[in-house]
């Protein structure tokens, strides 16, 4: 099933019709055949009935879901499936409200889901960018009272969280929320996500200018008119800022900070599996499902 390509809604629930061939798939995902224990993962496990294990060790009882996002849910695994299918393949995101009417079930529970699967994104926050590299800040959100001056603009009424974007030129890209845009802040996230010797492109903002010392660093002068000289511009980076902001505006219409990051993931997520089928955009999702959190954690604050 792992190596079975569908391309549509309709091939998906061909390939799932029922509960069995979800937990199969997963359990063939998740485990290749060796079943782990969540709990003592050195410890022997014992096959029992109606897909459940037991964990010697620990003498509790599990099942593929746990410790996982479908952990403690009663909705069946297929229309889970089917929401990362929505969410993983519309390019803008999809709402709560219009997820909830596709799968027939509440927005607080298409809320939910949404909640869970956005844990799955951040696969990429960890790498290392070479070659050549466009880097740029953006701000979601509100006031601009943070924002540098060439970026400033009086029409927005609340405030902005900034976000810095680092992506190599045919390859992947990373995008952070941050505290600042002052050098420090920027200079720390570059060091972590580029490597030493790379060429760095950027506008000509002052909190860049440190960064000679490691890197080719060239830039454009926005201010100036100046968008593109040779090789040296940001489009590309600015354009997922775009595709961003049409997302969150669009479909989201509001994202509070604190689950911003998670926000920005999604986008990450879908630019850099964009060159993938599919079915291997959602099985990559579903590679990554060990990141269970409840319905408190997720409105607390």
């Amino acid at each position: 099933m792992i190596n079975q390509d569908f391309k549509s809604i309709l091939e998906l629930l061909k390939a799932f019709p029922d509960e069995q061939s979800c937990i199969d798939h997963l359990e063939a995902i998740r485990w290749n055949g060796n079943v782990v224990s969540p709990f003592d993962a050195t410890s022997k496990v014992y096959d029992c009935k109606g897909n459940k294990y037991k964990c010697k060790n620990t003498g509790k009882y599990f099942n593929v879901k746990t410790n996982t996002i479908f952990d403690n849910t009663k909705l069946p695994l297929q229309k889970w499936f089917l929401a990362i299918w929505l969410v993983t393949g519309h390019k803008k995101g999809i709402s709560s409200l219009q997820l909830g009417r596709d799968l027939d079930i509440t927005q607080k529970s298409a809320w939910f889901m949404l909640g869970r699967i956005r844990q799955c994104f951040g696969l990429d926050n960890d790498t290392q960018l070479q070659n050549e590299v466009e880097a740029d800040e953006t701000f979601v959100g509100g006031k601009n009272k943070n924002k540098h001056a060439n970026k400033k603009s009086n029409e927005n009424r609340y405030e902005k969280a900034p976000v810095m974007g680092m992506v190599e030129r045919g390859g992947k890209l990373v995008a952070k929320k941050i505290e600042d845009t002052t050098t420090e802040t920027l200079s720390k996230e570059l060091i972590l996500n580029v490597k030493e010797g790379a060429t760095l492109y950027t506008d000509e903002y002052t909190s860049y200018k440190s960064l000679q010392r490691i890197y080719d660093h060239q830039f454009v002068k926005h201010s100036r008119k100046q968008y593109v000289n040779g090789r040296v511009h940001t489009n590309t980076i600015e354009g997922f800022w775009s595709i961003l902001k049409r997302g969150i505006f669009g479909v989201y219409h509001f994202t509070s900070k604190k689950h911003l990051q998670l926000y920005v993931d999604e986008f990450v997520f879908r630019y850099n599996s964009r060159t993938n089928t599919e079915a291997s955009r959602f099985n990559l999702l579903l590679n990554n499902l060990e990141n269970r959190i409840t319905y408190n954690q997720l409105i607390n604050g």
